[in-house]
């Protein structure tokens, strides 16, 4: 067996200077090759009109990390989005040699580092006069690292609902600490953002995370809420924490933005990175998040059922809810606007986006009111690609997508004439669709809680419900199945692609949180893993653009109607556009050229 040379620490210096052809030097305070170009860019914007007052409010509520940006500006409107370094706000650090070069693991590898000047463009489809655009740092080891492994104390934290890879997420994080770094001390929060302050740790080791990879869930536990702020950095200092990795969705993202903030107004050396969770893949920027191909996939297993159970009986329809929420900040910001007070922070140019929705409906009527609350609510993600990848569905519905039931074209009539021309049909709903239809009839519900509030119907229910009630009043023959596969869906454990992925996000964060970046979340984009500053995930949600071709292959595909007139379409795309300038005007500085690409609505 050949053996490897391995170099000690003591001589790291000449072997670094012995080894320039594979070590590329890297420069910490910016991206090398455009310093001379570079500058923080930020453009307040003054606010009009009856809404500006608690826009304004809301926006002040903001943490001010998002309301400055590190920005690095170049040549032919290149911009980058960098992320910040504990190099920003603590003087003086010193850095270490990076412990992968003495890793057997790493010896077979040409170039063991990332070069300080490499950055992934946001948008890679461009015209020949197109600007460079923005660009994100490139995820990676770098060749210095803030943090000598004898001194890390890492924390893992999962937020929010389950998802599938969530346990290979925790396995990589301690594997690659422990294996490419050295570090000892790992601990597991138990019970998500609460547990820092009420609830016990877990001591994490390679052993004890070994196969949890296989089961879904998290080990240490999740809850949703209970952040409060100082109390979590008051634990992260009391036990020596210098390194904070958050799982979770926008709003635990939204959570780790104002930890950092908190760390860096303190001046603590702690450096923390995110991991961007959400089953429903509403995360803007990053090309997907990990759990979404497991859920498709799992979700095809009910669609296939649902399919099975319509065409075995006479006018058989199978409805099948998958998840596809409503976005709850954005309400959240629309009750703002509307003068009743939250206590959450909000990202400016969801804030401006949520004005130009509200300017553009203050004079339509009612169904175009509704239209655009569905244009900011929803991310249909699942059902679309599982109805794409099934081919057995025969309709499927989202929250961008709005429907209507009777009357001529509506999703009713629909239903009868596919009944009449196939003898069955399979629907899919996401949960977060026709939700202004339930919330109309939900006007004469009596249905209460304990406390006496009003409970909210299951929109699969509801729709089920009515399908029955339009049939039976024609007297017709109906056999009608509901499957509801959603915990299922998030509880299983994750598939080849997604463990593949998990990994990959694992250790890129691993990487970025050594290289002493901070303040970061770390996802693909356009295929290359890269580290995005909080403000970028976190000011909008991503959500399926029912005027792009992918929703066009679905219709195809379906060969369902659009519910939505010719009209309708135009002035979605005009509304869409108006949004989208209005972003660009307000939220970009004159220095972002061909900035529209910031605001992908």
């Amino acid at each position: 067996m050949d053996s490897v040379p391995v170099r000690s620490s003591s001589s790291s210096s000449s072997s670094i200077s012995s080894l320039n052809s594979r070590f590329l030097e890297p420069s910490f305070s910016g991206i090398s090759s455009l310093r001379k170009f570079s500058s923080v860019c930020f453009n307040s914007t003054s606010l009009s009109g009856s809404n500006s007052k608690y826009l304004k409010n809301a926006v002040l509520m903001g943490s001010a990390g998002n309301l400055n940006p590190k920005t690095v500006n170049g040549p032919a409107g290149y911009v980058l989005e960098d992320v910040p370094h504990l190099s920003d706000y603590i003087p003086d650090l010193p850095t270490y040699p990076n412990p992968l070069q003495d890793n057997p693991a790493y010896s077979v590898v040409k170039q063991y580092f990332v070069h300080a000047d490499d950055t992934v463009p946001q948008k890679i489809v461009v015209h020949k006069n197109s600007p460079r655009g923005i660009h994100f740092r490139r995820a990676g080891p770098r060749q210095k690292v803030y943090f000598d492994s004898d001194e890390v104390h890492a924390c893992i934290v999962t937020c929010g609902g389950l998802c599938p890879g969530l346990n290979t997420v925790i396995r990589e994080i301690v594997c690659g600490l422990y294996h490419m770094y050295g570090v000892k001390r790992v601990l597991g929060i138990d019970g998500g953002y609460r547990g820092f302050y009420a609830k016990n740790t877990i001591n994490l080791t390679p052993k004890v995370v070994n196969d949890i990879h296989k089961r879904g869930g998290t080990i240490i536990g999740t809850s949703r809420g209970g952040h409060d702020t100082s109390k979590i950095v008051d634990s992260i200092q009391d036990r020596g924490i210098n390194q904070v990795f958050i799982i979770g969705g926008d709003g635990t993202q939204k959570g780790a933005s104002v930890i950092f903030e908190e760390i860096r107004k303190r001046g603590l050396k702690v450096a923390v990175a995110g991991i961007p969770k959400t089953i429903d893949n509403d995360i803007t920027v990053i090309d997907k998040s990990f759990g979404f191909d497991s859920a498709v996939e799992e979700a095809q297993r009910a669609i296939n059922a649902a399919h099975v159970e319509a065409g075995s009986m006479e006018n058989g329809i199978g409805v099948v809810k998958l998840m596809g929420r409503y976005s709850v900040s954005t309400f959240k910001i629309f009750w703002k606007c509307l003068g009743i007070e939250f206590s959450c922070a909000f990202p400016f140019s969801k804030l401006c986006y949520l004005y130009a929705v509200l300017s553009l409906t203050e004079n339509k009527s009612n169904h175009s009111h509704r239209r655009n609350l569905n244009l900011v609510s929803g991310a249909g993600f699942i059902a679309m690609y599982a109805t794409l990848a099934s081919r057995d569905v025969d309709c499927c519905l989202i929250p961008e997508s709005p429907f209507y039931l009777e009357g001529p074209g509506g999703l009713l009539e629909f239903i009868d004439r596919r009944l009449k021309e196939n003898g069955h049909m399979v629907i899919v709903i996401a949960e977060g669709a026709g939700q202004e239809l339930v919330s109309e009839s939900m006007h004469s519900a009596t249905q209460q809680d304990a406390s006496g509030n009003k409970l909210l119907q299951d929109v699969g229910l509801w729709l089920s419900q009515r399908i029955k009630d339009y049939f039976k009043q024609r007297k017709m023959v109906l056999n009608l199945k509901y499957i509801d596969p959603t915990y299922m869906i998030r509880a299983i454990p994750s598939n080849a692609s997604d463990n593949v992925y998990c990994t990959l996000l694992a250790q890129s964060a691993v990487h970025g949180a050594m290289a002493g970046y901070t303040g970061f979340t770390v996802g693909l984009v356009n295929g290359r893993q890269t580290y995005i500053p909080f403000y970028r995930i976190i000011e909008k949600q991503n959500k399926v653009v029912i005027t792009d071709r992918m929703w066009a292959r679905l219709l195809s595909s379906t060969n369902q109607p659009s519910f939505l007139s010719a009209q309708d379409v135009i002035e979605d795309k005009k509304e869409e556009g108006i949004v989208t300038q209005l972003l660009d005007d307000e939220i970009c500085s004159d220095d972002f050229s061909g900035s529209k690409e910031i605001s992908d609505v």
